[in-house]
């Protein structure tokens, strides 16, 4: 019996790549102790997501405003030198642990693997080189000229790809990575998993033979 998923999409930061933790060692370098990470890293993606829906900037450039709007409302502006400490890091942050495992094990049971990201091609590749694998196809904000949830990075995706959404992990089922136990408002995935070491299982259960 034939499987009924060839794809699967992820996005990278925050789900591959510990974005949060990435943003709070940047930012939080340049504060002064005690530093409440978590809430750090929750204010800089609200002003993130603020600065995004402005208008299309390169992602390098979404950091550095939505980093400098950040330290200016902590009563911290960003000192001269150190304007873009988000762009210059982001290819030092980390996935997490499991990430590699769970990807090569997906690439390793035939599954072809996508990337959609709301950044720029390099950024996107410095971090890919991480993973442990090499994605079957990476799509970028930078190749859509725009930011998720715009449709661009789908329609992208669909036309490279040729799969229709039932044959992917998106569209029709969709499984969310709620690595913080965070509240789901609005959505319904097909499955919640609290990490990726479960998936190559769900993905068996979902669309396998």
């Amino acid at each position: 019996m034939e499987r009924s998923i060839d794809w699967i999409t992820f996005d990278c930061y925050g789900t591959l790549i510990d974005w949060e933790g990435g943003v709070a060692n940047a930012l939080g370098s340049l504060l002064p102790p005690p530093i409440d990470r978590a809430a750090l890293a929750a204010r800089y993606i609200a002003v993130e997501a603020e600065v995004e829906h402005e208008r299309y900037r390169p992602y390098r450039d979404v950091l550095a405003v939505a980093g400098a709007r950040v330290m200016e409302a902590l009563g911290r502006p960003l000192p001269p030198g150190r304007e873009r400490v988000l762009p210059d890091s982001l290819p030092s942050w980390r996935p997490f642990p499991e990430v590699p495992q769970a990807l090569g094990a997906l690439q390793a049971a035939g599954y072809r693997l996508a990337i959609l990201s709301n950044v720029d091609r390099d950024l996107l590749a410095a971090s890919i080189a991480q993973l442990g694998v090499v994605p079957d196809l990476a799509i970028t904000a930078e190749d859509c000229r725009s930011y998720k949830p715009a449709p661009g990075h789908w329609d992208r995706f669909r036309m490279l790809s040729g799969a229709p959404p039932s044959r992917t992990s998106f569209g029709y089922r969709t499984v969310f990575v709620n690595r913080r136990d965070a509240p789901i408002d609005g959505v319904t995935p097909t499955r919640v998993l609290p990490d990726l070491r479960p998936l190559p299982a769900a993905i068996e259960e979902l669309g396998g033979p």
